[in-house]
């Protein structure tokens, strides 16, 4: 059975020293202290477990372990810019930590669905959850709160992981909405005997019509549980023809 991830990850900032505010240009000795994760929260798609992990009582190695765990048993890994931040964010601390590479995975970036299939006018995951009516982020004091974790401080923690958890929720509910749109998406279907959906894996299909490739034609799909379109695997017999001409 194919797993699915849910993932994000917060971090702290890099501190540098600089002699302005606006529009820096911040060379490497000015950098006195390089960003890491200060905390993730996951989740499988489908259970109501979740997981967290922080710096909070803890060791950067001890936390790192525990996603780097989750991601071992990834077949996929769901997240929202997480292929240009968390995971290569996620790496950097790995290797840095003495971890190997975890086990290969396919990623599902939301951000990417969204800015590829929609014209929403801001793609932040909290406006695009609030258009869709299926929640909004936490509330907190904004770059403050990074500041109080990173000086321990328990109940800005607490707010936190409020926060990271609440992303993964919505993180799971945006997926559910965009996964018909979703084009490229890993086929969960090829572990069924029937024809099944490959976004979702449901064998409640319908067969509506046929879809015209380059020069061949397939069954079309739709699918009754997740409303994604499909084809199916098999060209069907006859070449395709256009004004009685055949294309060859």
């Amino acid at each position: 059975m194919t797993r699915i991830l849910l993932l994000d990850i917060e971090t702290a900032p890099n501190k540098v020293y600089a002699w302005g505010l606006w529009d820096q240009n911040i060379s490497i000795n000015q950098i006195v202290g390089s960003g890491y994760v200060l905390c993730w929260a996951a989740k499988w798609l489908g259970s109501s477990e979740m997981y967290f992990g922080s710096l909070q009582g803890s060791t950067p190695k001890k936390m790192l372990g525990a996603i780097h765990r989750l991601l071992e048993e990834a077949d996929v890994v769901i997240h929202y810019n997480g292929q240009r931040f968390d995971i290569p964010t996620l790496n950097k601390e790995f290797i840095k930590n003495g971890f190997p590479p975890p086990a290969p995975y396919k990623q599902l970036d939301l951000l990417r669905v969204c800015k590829a299939a929609f014209r929403f006018e801001s793609n932040k995951l909290d406006y695009v959850s609030q258009a869709l009516a299926i929640g909004a982020k936490v509330k907190h004091e904004g770059f403050e709160l990074w500041v109080k974790c990173m000086d321990g401080d328990e109940k800005a923690w607490a707010r936190m992981g409020r926060y990271n958890r609440n992303d993964v929720t919505l993180l799971e509910k945006l997926y559910r909405r965009l996964r018909p749109w979703i084009v490229r998406h890993p086929n969960l279907g090829v572990e069924k005997d029937a024809v099944a959906c490959p976004k979702c894996g449901s064998e409640k299909v319908q067969r509506r019509g046929e879809q015209v490739a380059q020069i061949k034609r397939y069954h079309r799909y739709h699918c009754q549980a997740c409303a994604a379109w499909f084809r199916g695997n098999k060209a069907l017999a006859g070449p395709r023809s256009e004004r009685g001409v055949n294309i060859l």
